[in-house]
Parts: structure tokens; C-alpha cells; sequence
């Protein structure tokens, strides 16, 4: 396969990253989506994949679902070097609904993005992009939940029409836990999760069965249990119709938060993480309910002898965000000169989010990625050469990463089970 023929891929890219004209923008994503289309690169549904796993087809590995907050470029074009070593095939790039606002993200720039790293790794084949967190605001919805609806619903349209066929629906801040029964706790979260599911088949493409994704236990509180997921599979199930595609899984709590718990040095807690309820709950949404398992957020900040554990519990995939984007900060080939500055933008800009006893340390941690929105023109125009450097240490983690999660030697399962269809999706970016 040729680098996207005649199209500069990195020019390209390098335009619609840091490009403000909304009309500059959309012209080159469609050039780059039009190129991927010709090379056979085309972003794809996992869901037939997830069904299979859920009927017991295959088994024995966890999919790496990345989110990737800043030089998505190189990054992207790191996971698909790694993914070619190791003919993975079964992997998921992210961005969740915050990180869209704060990293200055559109999902068709994000999709795009990494449809230009695949042509200029030479990939081809499918390339699973997902919505991550699409998360229910549970203030603003109690304020006016039409409102909160209708502005995710715009996000999901945007969504899938730049080409992010894999959609995981957050209704989980709405669980109300001042109700004793379960199934009530979870009766707000399934019906926004039904709601937003059977919005999301109604404006699919054809020929793609969207993946869905639903969630019992909000990141950070406590551990989701077996009533849990049975009470919310069951509100689920009342309010869609017989034989509808509902979910291929389910996300739950099992002990972290995202990004981690920050100490006052700006180091991150280490994570107890009920490894037996991810079992547990992964077993049951397989056996009982024919989903791909239990999903696992929070977990690139997890200490590196804890992921093959995933893989152990029956995990059907894992997110991970976090760690990358402190790898990019903390490396030695990142101008300390460009630090300071995001830095220093974020103490005034960001100063609200402080909180009374906590250190300089632990603030800036906990605020520093909402500087790479801002910051992504420059993060972007810094040399190649120091990119280059920076991905290839990222790359390293990325290639650990798939092998402690046996996500190895998987194409020919993507192949089997995964459509080849590519539905031709127009961008508003």
C-alpha cells in the first residue's frame, strides 16, 4: 500500500490539527477519509466481534481500548506499528466526551487523525474509533434532562458520522443510590441507556451495527456487584423492543478513578483493584446476558505486573488514557521550557479547580491535561525529530501493553468475525 498515494499525509494532518477555518477543515479530513477509502483503511463496528466473544467463540485476551489526549498523530502511528508486529488487529482508539472539549478534539478530527496514521504506517483493514464516556451530566440533567439529552444525542450524530462506529453510553451518574431496591437505584441509568441506544439504531449506517456500550458503576465509587448489572439488564431489556441489539458490554467499578488518586509529592496512589468482582461481573454478563464481558476503566495508571490480571478475569477490554498523557509530560525530550508555560497558563486559567490543603503538585497533576487544547498548536509544532523521540518511548508501553493483555496474533479473528463493510460517513468536524 502506498503512503495515501499522492497526498501529503503529514502536511495534511498538520493543517486540520491546527487549522481555526471550520471549512479548511472539513476539506482536508475528507480528503484524508476519501485517500483511507481507496487503501482499504475504513473505521469499522466491533460489535459482531463482541457478540461472538459473548457466545463463547473465543476467549483468553483483553482489547486495549487507547485514548489518546495529545499527539494523536504520533501515537496512533506508534499503535499501529505495534499492532503490525504483533498482528493484533483487535484494538480501539478513544476520546471520551470531556477529553473532546478539553484536548480541542473534534471526532472527526480525532477519527481523521488516525485514519492518516494507519495509511502512513501502511495498516489496512478495519479500525475501531469509539466514543468514550458519553457521559449524562447528572446536574445539568436534573436541572433540564431534555436539554442534557438533546446535546448528547448532537454528539453522538457528530460521532458517528466521523466515523466512530463504537458508542459507550455513561448513564451511571444517574444511578440513585438513596433507593433501597437495586433495580430502582439503576432505573434512571437504564432508561437514558435505552433511550440513547435506540437513538443510535435509528441513525446508524447502513450496514453497521454499531457497538454499544453500557455502565452500572460510576469510576470512582463504589464496587459494582451482581444485583447491580442483573438490576440494570433488566431495566434494559423492559424498554427495548423484542429482538432489538442492545449492548455488547458492560462497564463497571472495581476500585479506580481516572487518572489515579494523586499524593502531595504529584505521585499516584497505588490501586486496590477487586480483581474477583471483574470476574465475577464478566462472567455473568457473558454467560447470562451474551455480552463480551465486563469493561475496566481507570487503568493505565495501574502498576505493570496488574495487567495481565485483565486477561486472567476475563476482561473484555480495558481503557487506557492517563499514563500516556504523563509519559509525554514527564519525558526527558519535552521542552521543560513549553512545561512551564502550560504550567503557569494552568494557575491562572485553571486556578478555580484548586482545592484548600492540597500541594502545588497535586493541583497540577490533576489539572494539567486541560492545558493540551490550548497548548496542542505548539505540542504539535515542536520538531519531528523530538515527536519522534517522545512516541518512541510512549511505543515501548503501547507494545508491553498488548502483550500483557494478550492482545497478539488476534487478525485472523477480527477477519472472521468483524464486517468489512465501509460505510461512506460525511464529517461535520
Amino acid at each position: 500500500m502506498t503512503e495515501g498515494k499522492s497526498l501529503d499525509l503529514d502536511r495534511t494532518v498538520m493543517e486540520l490539527i491546527v487549522s481555526d477555518d471550520l471549512s479548511k477543515k472539513k476539506q482536508l479530513a475528507k480528503r484524508i477519509r476519501d485517500v483511507a477509502r481507496e487503501e482499504g483503511v475504513y473505521p469499522c463496528s466491533i460489535n459482531e466481534f463482541y457478540v461472538a466473544r459473548g457466545r463463547g467463540r473465543f476467549d483468553g485476551f483483553t482489547v486495549p481500548a487507547i485514548n489518546l489526549r495529545s499527539m494523536t498523530y504520533d501515537l496512533a502511528r506508534s499503535i499501529f506499528r505495534v499492532a503490525k508486529r504483533n498482528n493484533s488487529g483487535a484494538f480501539i482508539f478513544e476520546i471520551a466526551r470531556s477529553e473532546i472539549g478539553y484536548t480541542g478534539q473534534s471526532p472527526a478530527e480525532y477519527s481523521d487523525v488516525v485514519l492518516a496514521a494507519a495509511l502512513k504506517e501502511s495498516y489496512s483493514g478495519p479500525v475501531f474509533v469509539q466514543g468514550d464516556h458519553f457521559q449524562v451530566n447528572a446536574v445539568k440533567f436534573k436541572e433540564n434532562s431534555d436539554k442534557e439529552m438533546e446535546g448528547l444525542k448532537a454528539l453522538i450524530r457528530d460521532a458517528i458520522e466521523s466515523g466512530f462506529y463504537n458508542i459507550d453510553i455513561d448513564s451511571s451518574t444517574l444511578v440513585d443510590l438513596s433507593q433501597l431496591d437495586v433495580k430502582k437505584q439503576q432505573l434512571p441509568n437504564c432508561e437514558v441507556c435505552a433511550e440513547l441506544t435506540r437513538f443510535i439504531r435509528g441513525i446508524e449506517p447502513q450496514g453497521i451495527t454499531v457497538s454499544v456500550g453500557g455502565e452500572i458503576g460510576e469510576i470512582g465509587h463504589q464496587n459494582s456487584t451482581p444485583e447491580d448489572l442483573h438490576g440494570f439488564m433488566a431495566g434494559l431489556k423492559e424498554r427495548l423492543p423484542v429482538g432489538f441489539v442492545g449492548i455488547s458490554k458492560i462497564s463497571v467499578q472495581t476500585g479506580t478513578t481516572h487518572g489515579g488518586v494523586v499524593l502531595p509529592d504529584g505521585s499516584v496512589a497505588q490501586v486496590n483493584l477487586d480483581f474477583n468482582t471483574l470476574k465475577t461481573l464478566s462472567e455473568i454478563a457473558r454467560r447470562e446476558y451474551g455480552l463480551a464481558g465486563a469493561v475496566q476503566h481507570g487503568a493505565s495508571t495501574l502498576p505493570p505486573e496488574a495487567f495481565h490480571k485483565f486477561v486472567e478475569c476475563g476482561t473484555a477490554e480495558v481503557h487506557l488514557a492517563t499514563e500516556f498523557q504523563n509519559m509525554i509530560y514527564e519525558s526527558k525530550h519535552f521542552p521543560a521550557d513549553l512545561k512551564k508555560k502550560m504550567y503557569e497558563w494552568l494557575k491562572v486559567n485553571a486556578a478555580s479547580e484548586a482545592k484548600q490543603g492540597e500541594t502545588e503538585e497535586q493541583f497540577l497533576y490533576k489539572t494539567r491535561k486541560k492545558a493540551l487544547g490550548p497548548f496542542k498548536k505548539e505540542i504539535m509544532s515542536l520538531p519531528q525529530k523530538t515527536r519522534d523521540a517522545i512516541a518512541a518511548e510512549i511505543e515501548n508501553k503501547f507494545d508491553f501493553l498488548f502483550k500483557q493483555l494478550n492482545a497478539v496474533n488476534k487478525s485472523d479473528l477480527v477477519k472472521k468475525y468483524v464486517r468489512s463493510t465501509s460505510a461512506s460517513h460525511t464529517s461535520s468536524v
